[in-house]
């Protein structure tokens, strides 16, 4: 199991497009990826889940990847995060 903790620098949050990158960069793995933010939880790998965590600029988000490909998936899902969150 792999865990990335992220803050959010873009002034936008998680909004459609850089939530978009992410369920793309999760969705060529295997692994299960699970997105935390204020007690809620969101797969991923599914974009309207993702912006219902309605996580804001400065806002940490906690990723947990469990799987067979986990060390390729953390280094995807860190790259979306540098570049699109």
């Amino acid at each position: 199991m792999k865990t990335i903790e992220h803050v959010i620098q873009v002034k936008t949050g998680m909004h459609a497009r850089p939530a978009g990158m992410l369920v793309a960069a999760a969705k060529k793995f295997k692994s299960e990826t699970i997105v935390k933010f204020g007690g809620k939880e969101a797969s991923a790998t599914k974009l309207f889940d993702l912006m219902k965590l309605t996580a804001k600029q400065n806002d940490t988000l906690q990723i947990v990847i469990n799987g067979e490909d986990e060390v390729a998936a953390e280094a995807a899902i860190k790259e979306a995060l540098t570049k699109y969150f």
